[in-house]
């Protein structure tokens, strides 16, 4: 049986996402959209549109056609947002691209997305200029975005687009079928494949997430989580922006940094993943700077543990909360709302307005009922609403795989729902460690791990052991000075799981390795055993 959202059906503009955004800025045209985390430099929301404007129809009189596909290498700097929309304005599609990618992987991505021009910092050129070479683009397509022709008088920049005087081109598109954006999956269970979410597909999630998500005009967004990433990009740039918040822009996470511009620029709303959430519950720096003005933090990207929640909460005295998505849905489908403190942290909330979704058992194929009361027994989360993506690019048989018949996303996570219409998610399907025929979900095991005020971070990952039995084995990051032994650790998690969870082998290391999204990449655990 389906389930849907509480909340009614929100109405869905069937415009461009340019014209959804900045159609109507006459009220703040003169308000900060963005600010510049590192100097403070404010851009209002005149400026960015006339930068928008301005790169599109540099673009257009560059020839970038219709459907042409631009590349973006760049972190979290206010240039990001002109580059991105200027590309979608121009009637392009942008895709993103990972800032800690090497050559070979930029290469990789050019030529799958068959990118036309490379938009990058002068502290990526290296890797660019190699994967540009590698996929055969044009020199004068690797554009530099702080160039100049003083500095780099050989070389396109975006300065020499933005002043080209050109009007932008006029667009007779269908939101619902031209792409806006290819962003790359993780890549964390299989290769990385192109995402392509459309105009409208972009316009419903930020249009879903009004009843829910609680950012308005007054709040002051800080930007760390990468504007590359489905949830930097559309719940954090474009929902900000959406919704008048000066969104403060941070290149790269850093603790000091992050607390020095939140106790100073006064960021009220912060978008995280949870490994930011451990710093802020667990780290003694944090009491040196004023972090008052915070309000509301928003994690996502993987799941945040109730007691990390809260511990976060308590320490800054704010509202937390968090939701859950992928890329392929634009990218939320869940969250707790800012007003309802009566759901648990523990789960993702609720589902957004205009989507249904459906718990099945991965086994069998057979739908999981939705109890009257209580939590339903766990299965695979399928989900269906406008905001899914239109497939994966080049890919059918992944689309096929992933996209059913009617329209439902196979999400690949393991998750309940509760009589009230509270989702929690589990795990991956692929994720779940089998102990001896038992279900062992390593999320589980690393929110009991990381309870420990002697563990700073933690991961589980199915190990095989002399008897070739897959047992849990927890990788962990001892808090600076602290003592701590295996045996510690695996009596720890035995006194508070039942006993088939129990952690059966501990390897102590100096960080987990992640995604910039903040997913632990259980594979780069792997490697030392394979090896």
């Amino acid at each position: 049986m389906s389930f849907s959202s509480p909340f009614p059906d929100v109405d869905i503009p069937d415009v461009l996402l340019f014209d959804y955004l900045f159609a109507d800025i006459d009220d703040v045209a003169d308000d900060p959209a963005l600010i510049d985390g590192s100097t403070g430099t404010v851009t209002t929301y005149r400026q960015l549109v006339g930068q928008i404007l301005a790169l599109a129809g540099g673009l257009h009189a560059r020839g970038l056609g219709v459907g042409e596909v631009s590349a973006i290498l760049c972190p979290n700097i206010p240039a990001f947002v002109t580059v991105f929309h200027g590309i979608m304005r121009s009637g392009g599609t942008a895709t993103t691209v990972n800032s800690l990618y090497t050559a070979h992987e930029i290469s990789e991505q050019l030529l799958d997305s068959r990118a036309t021009h490379l938009f990058t910092l002068s502290m990526f050129l290296p890797q660019a200029d190699e994967a540009a070479t590698a996929v055969g683009m044009p020199r004068e397509n690797v554009i530099l975005i702080d160039g100049s022709e003083q500095v780099h008088p050989d070389r396109t920049n975006l300065r020499s687009l933005l002043v080209t005087g050109a009007a932008p081109p006029e667009l007779h598109l269908d939101p619902a079928t031209h792409l806006a954006v290819l962003p790359y999956s993780s890549g964390t269970t299989g290769r990385a494949k192109g995402v392509m979410l459309t105009h409208r597909n972009l316009v419903a999630n930020i249009a879903q997430g009004g009843p829910v998500i609680g950012v308005t005009r007054a709040d002051r967004i800080l930007a760390v989580l990468p504007f590359f990433h489905i949830y930097g990009m559309n719940v954090l740039m474009n929902g900000g922006l959406y919704r008048r918040a000066p969104i403060i822009t941070m290149p790269k996470f850093d603790l000091v940094e992050f607390l020095r511009i939140i106790a100073e620029l006064r960021a009220t709303y912060l978008y995280i993943a949870p490994p930011i959430a451990v710093a802020l519950a667990k780290h003694p720096i944090v009491d040196s700077y004023d972090t008052s003005s915070i309000r509301m933090i928003f994690s996502g990207a993987a799941p945040l543990d109730a007691e990390l929640g809260h511990a976060v909460a308590r320490r800054l005295g704010c509202t937390v909360r968090q939701g859950y998505g992928m890329s392929e849905m634009s990218p939320v489908s869940h969250t707790i709302p800012e007003d309802r403190d009566d759901i648990p942290l523990g789960t993702v909330g609720v589902t957004l307005p205009n989507m249904v979704c459906k718990i099945v058992d991965p086994a069998t194929g057979e739908e999981i009922e939705q109890p009257s009361t209580g939590v339903s027994a766990p299965g695979e989360l399928w989900c269906k609403g406008p905001n899914v993506m239109v497939g994966y690019l080049a890919d059918p048989e992944a689309t096929a795989a992933t996209l059913d018949a009617d329209g439902y996303l196979h999400t690949g996570d393991v998750a309940t729902v509760t009589s009230e219409g509270y989702v929690s998610i589990v795990d991956r399907v692929k994720e779940l460690i089998k102990y001896k025929g038992y279900q062992v979900p390593p999320a589980e095991l690393e929110a009991v791990l990381l309870s420990h005020p002697k563990i700073a971070d933690a991961a589980v990952i199915g190990m095989l052991d002399e008897e070739h039995e897959e047992i849990p084995k927890a990788f962990v990051v001892r808090q600076p000075g602290a003592e701590l032994t295996a045996e510690d650790v695996m009596a720890y998690v035995a006194e508070r799981v039942a006993p088939h969870k129990k952690v059966r082998q501990v390897e102590f290391i100096d960080a987990i390795p992640k995604s910039s999204s903040g997913k632990i990449l259980r594979r780069q655990l792997r490697v030392p055993a394979d090896t």
